[in-house]
């Protein structure tokens, strides 16, 4: 992503980095490396073994996440994630709704995201998060965005099982970009 707020085509990396250390969601496969055959064993290269969910660290949830018949992540347009973007900061609202939106100047972007109060630390897991509704969504629709990047791991409460957040930002054709480095 690049910020439009700064000098055109300034490239900012917003992933967590991937270490033994980063928190994974409950439940879920911890991320680790190893190197699994190395070149002394195959005489020419070390080969290395990733195991993890890919629900870790900064990562898109495809449709296909949470609707079994949604596009996977090879069936996305790569360009949706690429671009000049706006970085808001919604400081400790509770919810990404309509009215918490409505406050910042959202004009001419497609990409937007969204800066919480929520340390972001990539060592632990939060116990709450702020998340999306479904007016929040209807609202981006409005204004024009298709992806919304939070820096948090879901865009939904952590203990949701209909996923209302997920659903509406599908249903208004906006893609979701999670747990993304907090950015000055």
């Amino acid at each position: 992503m690049f910020n439009q707020n700064q000098q055109e085509n300034q490239w900012i990396d917003i992933s967590q980095p991937l270490s033994k250390d980063i928190a994974h969601w409950p439940g879920d496969t911890p991320f680790s490396y190893e190197v699994a055959y190395p070149k002394e064993e195959t005489g020419s290269v070390n080969i290395g073994q990733i195991t993890t969910s890919t629900h870790i660290g900064t990562h898109i949830d495809a449709p296909f996440h949470f609707k079994n018949d949604g596009q996977r992540v090879l069936d996305i347009d790569l360009n949706i994630y690429i671009g000049a973007s706006r970085l808001i900061d919604i400081g400790d609202a509770k919810e990404m709704n309509r009215e918490v939106l409505s406050q910042f100047n959202l004009d001419g972007i497609a990409r937007l995201l969204i800066r919480t109060s929520i340390k972001n630390n990539p060592t632990v897991f939060p116990k709450d998060i702020p998340y999306v509704t479904r007016d929040g969504a209807e609202f981006l629709k409005e204004q024009g965005i298709k992806l919304i990047g939070v820096n948090v791991p879901s865009v939904d409460p952590l203990d949701s099982k209909d996923l209302e957040g997920h659903h509406a930002l599908y249903e208004n054709g906006i893609y979701i970009l999670l747990n993304f480095r907090r950015l000055k």
